[in-house]
């Protein structure tokens, strides 16, 4: 049996995850993990959960899900560090192959201490790049952590169903449109409308296609909506999630959808982030045997990233 950790939650934390960040006055900067980290220490969180360093993916896990055709695409610009990697959303800087690759380990690693059974649960701040697409880049996302934890949690664990929770303010379309069509990944996304916001994708009517119709959720709400919207929006995605009864969660937590972000026009507080680990944690204890990882996702205004991750740890310690 392998050895369990005194603590339930781990956090994935190293500077070397700063290196994710691109240059100013670009939103997605590299302050953010260390304002997450300072309201961290503050809480005495690192007190009540282990702190596990990241370690890189490999090219060939990222190729699980990646073309190999991009994962070049992205080297070539890492060493240039000019031009865009997307339509001028995610600009190329010297290093992005190396940063990004560290991000997609993070949460590799986060998904085999959970999986082996040294934590139940994990929270990876800098993680959740749900718009990165097999063969492309999207919204200051490079490679899609969340893809290829899909995929090696299947390959390496065998895990069949899996749930994904998004609430970040953008719709999760990297994610979304890669399992479009498959009855085994259950997606739910809580999002500012795709008529007021990129990507402009995740309409209610969009349930998943063929086979796997009615397996994926999509709650678009208008500029504004606050707690009470999310709330009930919420309820639903519960009984959604609890119905596919999966064997593990990965919650995409992004602070974009807290009031006052620079870049989007939801307002909700931090409580949402807290209610919404708290609630997947007791539907991940009844039907994955506990497993959980939450990733950080977006979010441009750095108290409210501060706070609402620090929620996310608390709800989930």
């Amino acid at each position: 049996m392998p050895e369990v950790a005194h603590h339930e939650l781990c956090v994935l934390y190293g500077e070397e995850l700063r290196e994710y960040g691109f240059p100013a006055p670009h939103p997605f900067g590299r302050q953010r993990l260390p304002a997450f980290w300072e309201e961290f220490l503050r809480r005495q969180l690192d007190l009540k959960c282990g702190i596990e360093a990241p370690d890189p993916c490999d090219e060939e896990t990222l190729i699980s899900f990646h073309s190999h055709g991009y994962v070049e695409q992205v080297k070539s610009a890492s060493q240039s560090g000019s031009g865009f990697l997307d339509y001028g959303d995610t600009p190329a800087f010297k290093g992005v192959f190396e940063a990004a690759r560290l991000v997609v380990g993070s949460t590799l690693k986060a998904a085999r201490l959970v999986m082996e059974g040294k934590y139940r649960r994990a929270f990876c701040p800098i993680g959740g790049l749900h718009h990165a697409r097999r063969d492309r880049a999207g919204g200051f996302c490079v490679f899609n952590d969340i893809g290829v934890a899909i995929e090696v949690l299947r390959r390496d664990y065998g895990l069949r169903r899996i749930a994904y929770v998004d609430i970040d303010a953008h719709h999760g379309d990297g994610v979304y449109y890669a399992y479009e069509s498959d009855p085994d990944i259950f997606i739910a996304d809580i999002h500012e409308d795709g008529r007021f916001l990129y990507p402009g994708t995740g309409s209610a009517e969009e349930i998943g296609k063929g086979a796997a119709s009615g397996t994926k959720i999509n709650f678009p709400l208008e500029p504004q909506a606050g707690n009470s919207e999310f709330m009930k929006a919420f309820e639903e995605v519960e009984k959604f999630i609890e119905c596919g009864s999966p064997e593990i969660i990965l919650l995409q937590c992004g602070a974009d959808s807290v009031t006052d972000d620079p870049i989007a026009e939801l307002d909700f507080d931090e409580s949402c982030h807290a209610h919404a680990a708290r609630s997947l944690r007791k539907l991940a204890d009844k039907s994955a045997e506990g497993r959980l990882i939450a990733m950080g996702g977006g979010g441009y205004d750095l108290k409210n990233i501060a706070h609402a991750w620090c929620e996310v740890v608390h709800a989930l310690e």
